[in-house]
């Protein structure tokens, strides 16, 4: 096994607090009340310094690094279609849509939760409904994302929740 540092700090502390931040909101917090709107800004706060952190961080923190592409992502659908196991050091082209996915709809659930919340909105129904809408995808997109790490990793034998744990990823020799 090679052991490489691919995930720094900074992005494994936004994970989990992300991952905590949206679960609370999405399965425990009153959504009426302050402290969900408080986590909410927490939300939109995180994701706004990943993306900074997208443009300024580590190696394979950078969005350059994981560039969306729908080539990349049917070639990793192909190589799984037919068996082919290649090992990508940071994200994989299908992680790297899920993240960008991920990212755009926890600011749209902040953007239209905070729209509701403001007097030239209250009462108005289409922020509710994008808000509620948003949320439910991003529900979606999250059991898909917990589903794709462990199949991946399965597929792979690379330990992907244990690297998001400890920084690093444990490569198969060849």
């Amino acid at each position: 096994m090679q052991r490489l540092k691919v995930w720094d700090p900074f992005v494994r502390l936004f994970h989990w607090s992300l991952v905590a931040a949206f679960a609370a909101n999405a399965l425990f917090i009153d959504d009426d009340g302050k402290l969900h709107q408080w986590v909410g800004y927490v939300v939109v706060a995180l994701v706004a310094s990943r993306i900074l952190w997208g443009v300024i961080g580590t190696r394979y923190a950078r969005f350059a690094s994981f560039p969306p592409s729908i080539a990349g992502a049917m070639g990793q659908l192909r190589e799984m279609l037919t068996g082919l196991r290649r090992i990508h050091v940071g994200h994989t082209p299908l992680g790297a849509l899920m993240i960008y996915n991920l990212l755009l709809s926890m600011l749209v659930i902040g953007v239209s939760g905070y729209l509701m919340t403001t007097d030239a909105f209250w009462g108005v129904e289409w922020p509710e409904e994008l808000h509620e809408a948003s949320v439910a995808w991003a529900e979606i997109s999250v059991v898909l994302h917990i589903a794709a790490v462990f199949f991946e990793s399965w597929r792979t034998s690379v330990n992907l929740p244990r690297a998001m744990v400890t920084g690093c990823k444990e490569l198969p020799e060849g």
